[in-house]
């Protein structure tokens, strides 16, 4: 005991704890939304989305800081901590109303946007991970004890839990996908959104009996206990899917863990780039795309045979690679595809999307314009003799000062030595290239080609 005594002197918190009654009186002034607060979240739902819509991530942290939807979230967890059943239906009746209007806000944005393409920023907030409940619940911890202690409002703890916790990218994610007509948009973003929630209130609840707050007072013995048992069912409904889908979560994350170790360190050899693994349960398959270096069959028939080490037993190893492997996405892909209609398949390709688009992007830009290249070198040696290599690639310019980029496919033009087009056989060149190949935009390059 002595020993342990200087120990609990630095983790003890009391002495910095603010007066009880304050604490609660300050948590619920800050669950209402109406006037200014509402306006705030609306303005806040914007700022994210434009965010989100650009993949600019300091937008989205700017947007998380001036957000009040921490309040009622607070609220809830308090309520449920002091067993006032007044306070936790006021904080949410609160918290509903500015879910529906963010998640409104958000769609309506969307809907008047002109730039519709899903960012990686977006994705991201449809794909709930184990760490996201642990966000959530240490989030929630770190908010409490700061809006009970002396000086904890003041600090930078509240601006962190907000940003940690992430509460407002799922919200503008989910009008994103009311917008686009993506159920798996909207619903991916909700349970994010709902595990947040549920797990930031828990640890709110938590923290309020661990620092012995007052329960609250009932005009009669019989009234306390019919709240109690109305606040214990509301938890336990609560709480129980929560528990079951951070589960689900947690073998996911275990299953997707053992899928990338099995890919590290029975795949990876020098010269091979894995651009994408995935795991079919239903059919039992490991899909693997690689480029580069071949992986020889012999070695894929070994790590095949170590599958069971590393909790994959039953599956089936499926390594798409070398020139194949554009046109056996392209066959997956199509094999997914269940639907016959033209709005019902671009539905399922707008879905595939959220999975593909980073793979299908790279897989089609990997060998595209080097068969272009090769198809035109023959005609480019008759029509200008002069040019002597070509090479064609996609290339993305960024700047250094916004978050606009461009993507433009550049042509090198390697000429004979110590020649030079002249200024009509270069329009023609250009004029022959923009009609052979299908791009918006070409920037052409000359370098002179070295004498063998």
């Amino acid at each position: 005991m002595n020993i342990l005594r200087p120990i609990r002197v630095y983790f003890n918190i009391r002495p910095d704890l603010e007066e009880k009654q304050y604490i609660v009186s300050e948590i619920t002034k800050g669950i209402s939304f109406r006037g200014a607060n509402l306006w705030i979240l609306i303005t806040a739902i914007f700022i994210a989305s434009l965010g989100l819509n650009v993949n600019s991530t300091a937008v989205i942290i700017g947007a998380m800081l001036i957000s009040p939807l921490m309040g009622p979230i607070i609220g809830m967890g308090l309520a449920v901590g002091i067993y006032d059943l007044d306070l936790l239906k006021r904080a949410a009746k609160n918290f509903s109303i500015a879910t529906v209007i963010s998640v409104l806000t958000a769609t309506i944005y969307f809907l008047i946007s002109p730039l519709g393409d899903a960012q990686s920023e977006l994705l991201a907030r449809t794909s709930p991970t184990v760490f996201d409940v642990l966000i959530a619940f240490f989030g929630g911890a770190a908010g409490i004890i700061a809006l009970s202690t002396r000086g904890g409002k003041s600090g930078n703890v509240l601006p962190g839990v907000a940003i940690a916790t992430a509460l407002m990218p799922p919200l503008c994610t989910a009008g994103y996908g009311i917008a686009s007509g993506s159920l798996r948009f909207f619903l991916g973003a909700i349970y994010l959104f709902f595990i947040n929630t549920v797990f930031i209130s828990l640890a709110t609840a938590i923290g309020v009996r661990m620092m012995k707050f007052p329960a609250h007072s009932f005009l009669t013995a019989e009234r306390a206990k019919k709240a109690k048992r109305i606040l214990s069912v509301v938890v336990i409904a609560t709480i129980a899917p929560a528990v079951v889908m951070t589960v689900n979560i947690i073998r996911t994350s275990i299953f997707e863990n053992n899928v990338h170790r099995f890919v590290t360190s029975e795949l990876s050899q020098s010269g091979t780039q894995i651009l994408t693994s995935s795991a079919d349960r239903q059919g039992g398959t490991l899909r693997i795309v690689a480029v580069g270096r071949e992986i020889s069959d012999s070695l894929q028939r070994v790590a095949e045979g170590r599958l069971a080490s590393y909790g994959l037993s039953g599956f089936q190893l499926n390594v798409i690679q070398g020139v194949q492997s554009d046109s056996l996405l392209a066959r997956s892909i199509q094999l997914e595809q269940h639907t016959s209609t033209q709005a019902s398949d671009h539905q399922k390709l707008l879905e595939l999307s959220t999975e593909n688009s980073a793979l299908a992007e790279r897989l089609s830009e990997y060998g595209l314009y080097e068969e272009y290249a090769r198809e035109l070198r023959s005609e480019l040696a008759v029509l200008f003799p002069s040019v002597r290599s070509l090479s064609l690639a996609p290339v993305v310019e960024v700047q250094t000062d916004t978050t606009l980029s461009s993507r433009y496919i550049a042509v090198l033009l390697g000429l004979e030595s110590g020649k030079a087009l002249p200024a009509p056989e270069q329009a023609k060149l250009q004029q022959w290239f923009k009609a052979r190949v299908p791009a918006d935009s070409l920037v052409f390059i000359t370098k002179p080609t070295p004498e063998k």
